[in-house]
């Protein structure tokens, strides 16, 4: 043996089976069909150009006001229903909550001067008030990452309309010292960026993504795709994750622009110069009750960028939960569809909201 300790006959042994299972993975990869996602079946129930209400059909009768989810802009917002045994969505439907969710589409070149006014005043707005209208009365609102940084605005601006506020891996505080994404944006000359690009491609915000953890989501998760390449059922699970992260919309330029200037590099919350549509968000106004989750290992959200809530919302009522998982995982790991649904349904059951 050598000063490093290798064995030649345990790289041999590693050799061969690191070549079989490339050849079960040939085999199984040749039985696998093009991977589906959505666990639940839904209808549409109103719609404003690209933007559409979809409402989803459970099978326990729903009861109790609309929970409305609000999802990011930088992806789509089937990740809350991936799949049967990871869908957030699936949880909350069983535990009798009435689940509705915004599905932004994909913007185009004629979507390249929406705003953030736009986004939160018209399109939520337009959704919560035909919730208001056909259901009656405020809505639970549940908004996911970016998603939950819009509901924030949304409900300092229309507290009247929100009856209760779930906020998940919320970004609050933008400029926290761990958040390697806000380090890269605050340096980014968005202005020069938007004129010279229009709509924000989406290849481009996923290399920016994937170049937080260059190693781990560029090299090692496929080197580890060969340990389970005999196995479908994963492989479905790993393609399927992986049509997620490539299915991306671009980003409206004038919306893009805004949101990284006024958050990212003004942190417009902490700062309390948070201003959409010429109305300043003040997040004092936040008076109805607030839970707000946030995931212990998230690297893009960190923990104390979402925790930073507490000092801010006018509400006595603060519910703040930390699970065990990162960004993705708090909504598709097998804890998480253990814990969270149920954790969302005893907190709004708590306060007459299922």
């Amino acid at each position: 043996m050598g000063p490093l300790q290798f064995n030649p006959l345990d790289l041999a042994q590693e050799a061969w089976e690191f070549q079989k299972h490339l050849a079960d993975g040939a085999r199984v990869l040749g039985q696998v069909e093009d991977v589906e996602y959505g666990a639940t079946a839904r209808e549409e129930v109103w719609r404003d150009g690209k933007t559409v209400l979809y409402r989803f059909v459970g099978e326990t009768p729903a009861k109790g006001p609309p929970l409305l989810i609000v999802y990011a802009l930088v992806n789509r917002p089937y990740m809350v229903d991936l799949q049967h045994d990871r869908s957030l969505v699936k949880g909350l439907l069983a535990l009798g909550l009435d689940v509705y969710v915004i599905d932004w589409g994909y913007p185009d070149r004629s979507d390249r001067y929406l705003t953030l006014d736009d986004y939160i005043n018209r399109y939520i707005d337009g959704a919560i008030d035909h919730l208001v209208e056909s259901r009656g009365g405020p809505v639970n609102l549940l908004g996911v990452c970016q998603g939950g940084s819009f509901s924030l605005c949304y409900a300092s601006l229309h507290p009247e309309k929100v009856r209760n506020l779930v906020t998940m891996v919320t970004p609050v505080d933008f400029q926290t010292p761990d958040n390697m994404l806000s380090s890269w944006v605050r340096e980014l000359d968005v202005d020069l960026f938007v004129d010279a690009m229009g709509n924000v491609p989406a290849d481009l915000m996923n290399a920016s993504y994937l170049m937080l953890k260059p190693f781990r989501l560029n090299l090692q998760k496929y080197v580890g795709l060969v340990d389970i390449l005999d196995n479908p059922k994963a492989v479905e699970d790993f393609l399927r994750m992986e049509k997620w992260i490539f299915d991306s919309p671009d980003q409206a330029g004038e919306a893009f622009r805004d949101f990284i200037k006024q958050f990212y590099q003004g942190n417009a919350f902490v700062q309390g110069t948070a201003n959409i549509g010429g109305n300043k968000v003040d997040l004092g106004f936040v008076d109805m009750p607030v839970l707000n989750i946030y995931a212990e290992q998230d690297h893009l959200v960190p923990p104390d960028a979402s925790r930073a809530l507490a000092g801010l919302v006018g509400t006595a009522d603060y519910t703040e939960l930390g699970f065990k998982g990162g960004h993705i995982g708090i909504y598709v790991s097998s804890r998480a569809q253990r814990e969270v649904p149920a954790a969302i349904h005893r907190w709004l059951a708590a306060r007459q909201g299922a």
